[in-house]
């Protein structure tokens, strides 16, 4: 796939995942496959008053690229004037969030929020496309606000039609959140009403359901956001069912381990010990996911305090599931 001038090889992206999709998450991604990675969100006004942690988030290093940082915001004029800031890590493309439910951002007319506002999503995207010069621009939005409002058809050609390079569909509205299985018909009704590659999200947790994705809308390339929480190699998964037909099964238990204790490791490198580690019992329970005594270790890794104590119940949980 191409993202203006932008290519890329492989069949699926690390979507940009707030409080996830940092550093350490995103270079892990990329080293078992992932074809770019994107940034989480960044706030377009915080970048503009100088905000430290705003433009912490934009830093990107070699390991992760090619990568993408995303934006959101409400004002266009405040969108455009973040792009310079943006630009200092010259990042492969600039995504507009109009996708995220969280109330925070949609209960302050950002993120999914946009989409019921169509004339400012043609505003911001124009905004941001002649602010960014040679970077491309890319969009990510949901179905729709609700199911009264499935707009993202409407949506896309708007975004299009401001010059955006590429668009990300998640297949449900903002009221559904992440619950009902995704719809694929909105993700291909935006393909075909549109010539931008067109990027499908949501349900994708293996090879297989990657391949549906591709078959039931005709996307171009595959965004992944849950499906690799605690499951970094679900890229390898997916490059391996798409190029050969071939399954790729989960990695041993103590496979898995060895992934979560250098995760938590660069965590705690990039971050500092202290905050590291409250930020790593998130990404440890999404490791432990489905093993036996998953529950058990959860509760303990609840109250994580050092890398030292998670070996620990890292090696405990390999003796105990071994293959």
């Amino acid at each position: 796939m191409e993202i203006g001038s932008v290519h890329f090889n492989g069949y699926a992206s690390l979507a940009p995942m707030a409080g996830v999709a940092d550093r350490a998450f995103r270079e892990l991604c990329m080293s078992y496959g992932a074809a770019f990675v994107a940034s989480e969100m960044v706030s377009s006004k915080g970048l503009t008053m100088g905000d430290k942690k705003s433009k912490e988030l934009i830093a990107i290093s070699e390991k992760e690229r090619p990568a993408a940082i995303q934006i959101f915001g409400t004002d266009p004029e405040i969108m455009a004037e973040s792009v310079q800031y943006v630009l200092t890590s010259n990042p492969q493309f600039i995504d507009i969030n109009m996708g995220c439910p969280a109330p925070k951002i949609a209960g302050n007319g950002a993120g999914s929020a946009l989409m019921k506002n169509p004339p400012l999503v043609g505003q911001i995207v124009k905004a941001v496309v002649n602010a960014a010069g040679n970077t491309p621009v890319t969009v990510k939005c949901r179905a729709g606000w609700d199911e009264n409002q499935i707009n993202a058809v409407e949506i896309a050609k708007i975004c299009e039609d401001a010059g955006a390079a590429a668009i990300t569909v998640h297949g449900r509205t903002r009221v559904q959140m992440y619950a009902p299985p995704v719809n694929t018909d909105i993700i291909r009704a935006v393909k075909e009403a549109v010539s931008i590659p067109v990027i499908g999200n949501g349900d994708i947790v293996d090879g297989q359901t990657a391949a549906l994705m591709f078959e039931h809308t005709n996307c171009d390339f595959l965004a992944v956001g849950r499906g690799a929480l605690g499951r970094p190699w679900i890229f390898s998964q997916i490059n391996a069912y798409m190029n050969e037909g071939r399954y790729l099964p989960e990695p041993p238990v103590s496979e898995r381990m060895r992934v979560m204790l250098a995760h938590v490791a660069k965590i705690c490198e990039y971050k500092g010990d202290k905050v590291g580690i409250k930020e790593a019992r998130k990404h440890a329970a999404w490791y432990v996911k489905g093993i036996r005594g998953a529950a058990k270790y959860r509760s303990e890794i609840c109250t994580l305090e050092s890398v030292e104590q998670l070996a620990e119940i890292a090696f405990k949980i390999a003796a105990e599931n071994q293959e």
